[in-house]
């Protein structure tokens, strides 16, 4: 990915304060994001197809439209000094068609490998940072030569596409592999996918680096944990040895210097018990799991974003204190809203979504501390989180 310099062919070295950064997504990532650029002084354009969308709430203006109107792309476009995305299934292609118009400094590339699968896997592999094991597949009988080949349990993802587990399929036994055939059988055919080796992990993890074309600079490695293939809690550090910090610290890096990154990438990360990491997945993007770094440290994820795609030299993020931070659902918002008041320490954020849905991302909460597994812990213990 090009520099903000690079992009401007030397015109624009750093963006200044004034200027219009324009984001495609009106979600949460894109509202926190924008409130970090607000406060460096910058203007703020989003396209999103939902009026006063999270980030239209806080932005000076939005063009209504969908992610992929090329029409749309073009307004946000001409009204913009910087483009950038709070999600990677946006159409990299429409940014590729204004980027005469407007500067684009992460580039398409990053966009381009994360959004496909194979892509993705084989970008990670030849950098020499090890995955799960993997086969390309196409049709039912790739698929039976694959599971021959990495054997059960697996997973079954579709190449592009899905995000909180959807369009993945654990495949344990015959009877899982009957139900993939069953959905073929009734017109559904074989989506191009990746079978995934499983992977013996002892926790998830995932570690941030940012950029701004030339210079990287990583946040903490942190410790996942999911319900229902959504990220329930993070904590922050997580409790690992420093061979485990530092082999994080550097396949960032390296993966963050091989895609000459310009912004936040995030890194999901298997663990295993004997202290090998491995890299499950890339968001070319601030992250769920990085939300914690908001009160956490002297930077942010979203400040280090926005100083990546402006061109500004960037900081050494510093961790501030340990911290956990926990998703509020639509099935969470009136439990924790009940006790709210009764806890101070909590960090509340609010994402200003107009409708509470079960298991939508509505806000989170985030605590500081000495432990976080006992913040953890007495997170847990206010039942909030129960349903």
């Amino acid at each position: 990915m090009p520099s903000l310099s690079e992009e401007t062919h030397g015109a624009v070295k750093m963006l200044q304060p004034g200027a219009t950064i324009g984001i495609i997504g009106g979600g949460q990532l894109g509202r926190m994001m924008a409130l970090s650029a607000k406060y460096m002084g910058f203007r703020i354009g989003v396209l999103d197809p939902t009026p006063d969308c999270p980030t239209a709430q806080v932005a000076d203006f939005q063009v209504v439209g969908e992610y992929d109107d090329k029409t749309a792309i073009h307004d946000l476009a001409e009204k913009s000094d910087v483009l950038t995305y709070e999600f990677e299934n946006v159409d990299a292609e429409s940014i590729d068609e204004v980027r005469h118009l407007v500067a684009a400094p992460q580039g398409t590339d990053l966009l381009r490998v994360t959004q496909d699968r194979i892509h993705e896997k084989t970008f990670i592999n030849r950098h020499g940072i090890e995955t799960a094991p993997w086969r390309e597949v196409n049709t039912f009988e790739e698929l039976d030569a694959a599971i021959d080949d990495l054997h059960s349990p697996c997973v079954l993802k579709t190449r592009s596409g899905g995000y909180d587990g959807h369009g993945q399929h654990v495949l344990r036994n015959d009877s899982d592999l009957e139900k993939i055939r069953a959905r073929g059988d009734r017109g559904g055919g074989f989506p191009p996918s990746i079978l995934e080796g499983f992977v013996d992990f002892a926790f998830e993890a995932s570690i941030l680096v940012s950029g701004n074309g030339d210079d990287y600079q990583t946040f903490p490695i942190v410790r996942n944990i999911h319900r229902d293939n959504i990220l329930h809690l993070t904590l922050a550090p997580a409790d690992v040895d420093e061979q485990v910090a530092r082999t994080a610290h550097e396949l960032a890096l390296e993966l963050a210097r091989g895609f000459k990154l310009a912004g936040t990438l995030a890194i999901e990360l298997f663990v295993k018990a004997d202290g090998t990491v491995i890299v499950n997945e890339l968001a070319p993007r601030p992250h769920n799991s990085g939300h914690y770094t908001i009160e956490a440290c002297d930077f942010d994820q979203f400040d280090m974003h926005v100083l990546g795609i402006a061109g500004w030299n960037l900081p050494t993020p510093r961790l501030l204190s340990p911290a956990v931070m926990v998703n509020v659902l639509g099935q969470h918002i009136a439990p924790t809203q009940a006790v709210e008041p009764m806890h101070p320490e909590w960090h509340v954020h609010d994402y200003g979504k107009a409708e509470a849905k079960f298991n939508r991302k509505m806000g989170h909460i985030t605590v500081l501390c000495e432990n976080p597994r006992d913040a953890a812990q007495s997170l847990e213990q206010t039942g909030c989180w129960d349903c």
